[in-house]
């Protein structure tokens, strides 16, 4: 076999880079739950032992924890002084969870997939599916937080205005379902921003639901959001003028047949507007950073929960638009167009 000395020092390097990324996931987590990058970033330059008093944690954790993170590239340290601190960027990414970048809490994401490796591992051998009500927790609150970031600063600015007369709608009173809503952040993020309007988020998982019911009693929204426990072709018809599927088409065994459902529930002049991860229709055009993490996550995540319900179509994470629009073909939608779109997702409209 013949080697060339300079490829395999160049692969040698993404790879240690790789792994120190994988390692550092668990150290991500770890940050975000304590609380140290928000303590940092504003408590301005802090050595361990501050940091420590701040977080009400170990000194000695938070010294190999400060470096761990300076060696990454997600802290700065001045060894004048012997301090570390975060620049505004990284703040962004990893101490505001307002922020339109935030990125902090990916480490739940990636710590589910390492927890539920087992049950994959046997799914791959087996061709059979992991369902959403079989996988460890931390998914279903890391997935919440990890899409909050996008829905907060783009759903209602965004998206919403580039569907056909749906603001309009909304803001005199219109009748929404959120299919598939999960913890209701979607949900949530529209009923305070239409107060007219009213908003019904379905999800077959029971945990994810009473996690909503729970958030819309705290926001003071429970008069006009409504939880309720259905799949995407059991959830009641009542003439929605707007149905949403929030990233999560794509994890569903039937996607067909939910968009049947859809189109069934949909008054005359209703909208269905499909959020999907970003995808090229190619396989060699996805083959970036961006569908690196998508890939992976359909891998773990979305391909499996497909593959253990009904029909099991198993999309995935990179369908690109033009399988998504013959599967709104042949859920009855005769309308289909890309309404916007961002680095991280496509916005589809689909109308009858």
């Amino acid at each position: 076999m013949d080697v060339n000395e300079e490829r395999l020092n160049s692969f040698m390097g993404k790879m240690i880079g790789d792994v120190g990324a994988a390692m550092n996931a668990s150290l991500m987590l770890l940050g975000d739950k304590l609380g140290l990058y928000r303590a940092l970033a504003q408590g301005g330059p802090m050595n361990a032992a501050a940091l420590a008093k701040a977080t009400g944690t170990a000194e000695r954790y938070i010294q190999e924890w400060l470096s761990a993170q300076a060696a990454s590239g997600y802290i700065e340290y001045d060894k004048a002084s012997g301090k570390f601190s975060m620049l505004p960027e990284q703040a962004l990414a990893l101490a505001d969870e307002d922020s339109p970048v935030f990125l902090g809490a990916v480490g739940s994401l990636v710590g589910a997939t390492f927890l539920d490796e087992p049950k994959i591992t046997d799914a791959f051998k087996t061709g059979k599916g992991v369902g959403w009500n079989r996988r460890s927790e931390c998914l279903f609150c890391g997935t919440a937080r990890f899409f909050r970031t996008s829905y907060k600063h783009y759903l209602v600015q965004e998206w919403l205005p580039a569907l056909e007369g749906v603001v309009d709608k909304l803001k005199k009173g219109a009748v929404v379902a959120d299919v598939g809503c999960g913890h209701g952040v979607s949900t949530r993020l529209m009923a305070e921003a239409f107060p007219k309007s009213t908003f019904y988020g379905f999800d077959y998982h029971e945990g994810s639901i009473e996690a909503a019911r729970k958030s819309a009693r705290e926001a003071g929204l429970s008069d006009r959001v409504h939880f309720e426990t259905h799949s995407a072709k059991t959830f009641p018809a009542k003439g929605y003028d707007l149905v949403c599927f929030f990233d999560c088409l794509h994890d569903m065994g039937d996607p067909v047949g939910a968009l049947k459902h859809t189109r069934s529930t949909l008054a005359d002049d209703g909208t269905c507007m499909l959020i999907e991860p970003f995808a090229n229709d190619r396989l060699e055009d996805n083959l970036n950073p961006i569908g690196r993490v998508y890939y992976a996550a359909s891998t773990m995540i979305c391909t499996p929960a497909s593959l253990d319900q009904e029909v099991g179509l198993a999309l995935g994470a990179q369908a690109g638009e033009a399988r998504l629009r013959e599967v709104a073909r042949q859920g009855g939608f005769s309308r289909f167009r890309r309404a916007a779109e961002t680095p991280f997702n496509l916005i589809l409209e689909a109308r009858p």
